[in-house]
């Protein structure tokens, strides 16, 4: 059966983009365009998710070529779960730029090149094949370094020569790996590859192309020690950039390091080794980075860091009960980081800056809104019953039960290192006295319309009610972990679907 429906989450974002190109004159017509794009896409994935989780896995063979000649999509719980995450982000990030976004920004293709990335990561979770993983990854790189460069600053222009320089690095590892795999095993269809693979005599080239994989997924994952190009860039973009950054773009590179590496290379002692050694130094770098800094834009790009860590912890360990950690915590880590920079996006609209030094008072001045920040905050540090904690606790029990006890020790300092600097934000950007005489000190919601508002607030708040329903219903989400790291560890259920 050729379930060409998959594909929709594609088809809807490139359509929408199209027409924001075509409504190029008419700002106000492009964000109903998006908004509406973006609400379809989510309706499609959901109903998507629906027949997945409730069914078998689905594939579409472009062409009715069929596998492995073809053009391979692929939908199971993974891919589906991911599409269905980004496309909420992306229409959260729709509404929140109505008012946190410039009109010249707008005027330039902001709801565009945002539709285009959207396509991107969507077809990258969907395909089945590892050549056209490279090509949806090459859109969302284009893509993004079109939206850090919009506007044209010089923050923005510094960060986007460190993020393209070191993206395109990565393309050059990822497409040199892709041709060593062709040559050795004469087929680019990932189902198909996972047998001709495991038949290689020569077990030592094949490790030597796992390693270059690693290397290109791990520069655009921002993993030790390749991580440096990620707060150095992450900062400079408008807020609502920030956000679909933080929250989705290095999640494109840990699928890839999952797909690859629970598909088609076998998790040897080598390489099990190497994720851990490689996890306890992504989050003993990302944490020091982050305690130093007192921007709280730059201390998130540095928790980005750290916290990407946990997710190749949890590969290292590589057991079931260990993936369905990871994978809740990729869920939960999604749209906590799209939100961080949102709400630090309302903060410098309220007080036109992110350095602590000079913050203060919110909440006295906005109560409501910092009680919502303060959920945020500390649903990013893991505190029980919020989102972040039972991923967490997940990995604890697993690096505990492997003997792993330098990285469970890594795993809890990290935690604490993380609950320290929201503490520290809390104190100091709500609940200490605002000092600073030079600073005007006005109400920044007062002159605001209430539709303005509700573009500001509302995907805010709306994340947070995602958080906390991860948190409160966090039975449902183990349950959907739990499915997807069964399948992860029998790949044979996605290679009999591809090739039946």
């Amino acid at each position: 059966m050729n379930n060409i429906y998959i594909i929709l989450p594609v088809i809807i974002h490139m359509a929408t983009a199209i027409l924001c190109l075509a409504s190029w004159s008419s700002v106000r017509l492009q964000k109903v365009i998006s908004i509406v794009g973006n609400l379809a896409a989510l309706i499609v994935s959901l109903f998507l998710f629906k027949a997945v989780y409730e069914g078998p896995i689905l594939t579409m063979q472009s062409g009715n070529w069929e596998a492995p000649f073809g053009i391979t999509f692929v939908a199971d719980t993974l891919s589906v779960m991911l599409v269905t995450f980004s496309n909420l982000v992306a229409l959260a990030i729709s509404i929140y730029a109505i008012e946190a976004t410039s009109t010249h920004r707008k005027k330039y293709g902001f709801y565009a090149i945002v539709h285009f990335l959207i396509m991107g990561l969507n077809g990258a979770f969907l395909t089945g094949d590892i050549f056209n993983l490279y090509v949806w990854f090459e859109i969302v790189i284009i893509s993004s370094f079109v939206l850090m460069t919009l506007g044209g600053k010089k923050p923005q222009m510094e960060g986007a020569i460190k993020y393209v320089a070191m993206n395109m690095l990565a393309s050059i590892f990822f497409l040199t790996a892709i041709g060593i795999l062709y040559g050795i095993a004469g087929s680019l269809n990932m189902a198909d590859l996972a047998g001709k693979i495991a038949a290689i005599e020569n077990r030592g080239l094949v490790n030597v192309t796992a390693l270059i994989f690693f290397v290109g997924f791990g520069i655009k994952s921002a993993v030790f020690p390749m991580y440096f190009w990620l707060p150095s860039s992450y900062h400079t973009p408008p807020s609502v950039i920030a956000a679909i950054f933080g929250g989705l773009l290095t999640k494109i590179g840990i699928y890839a390091i999952i797909r690859m590496f629970s598909l088609l290379f076998v998790m040897d002692t080598f390489l099990l080794d190497l994720f851990v050694i490689l996890a306890i130094l992504t989050m003993i770098t990302g944490a020091i980075g982050a305690w130093s800094k007192t921007s709280i834009r730059r201390m998130f790009s540095y928790l980005i860091v750290c916290h990407i860590g946990y997710l190749i912890a949890g590969l290292g360990l590589f057991t079931q009960l260990a993936l369905t950690g990871v994978v809740f915590y990729l869920m939960h880590d999604i749209i906590i980081k799209t939100n961080i920079f949102l709400m630090s996006g309302v903060i410098y609209k309220i007080r036109k800056t992110t350095d602590l030094r000079r913050l203060g008072s919110l909440y006295k001045d906005y109560p409501l809104f910092s009680i919502a920040a303060f959920l945020i905050l500390f649903s990013l540090a893991g505190i029980p019953p919020l989102s972040g904690f039972w991923p967490k606790i997940q990995l604890f029990g697993e690096a505990m039960s492997s003997q792993q006890y330098i990285l469970l020790i890594t795993l809890i300092i990290a935690s604490f290192v993380t609950l320290f600097l929201m503490a520290k934000i809390w104190i100091q950007a709500f609940w200490k006295p605002f000092t600073l005489k030079d600073e005007k000190h006005k109400d920044f919601f007062q002159p605001l319309t209430l539709g303005r508002k509700a573009a500001l607030i509302g995907p805010v708040v709306g994340l947070l009610l995602v958080t906390l329903w991860m948190g409160v219903g966090a039975n449902m989400f183990y349950e959907i972990s739990s499915k997807i790291a069964y399948e992860l560890m029998h790949p044979d259920m996605y290679i009999n679907a591809v090739l039946k």
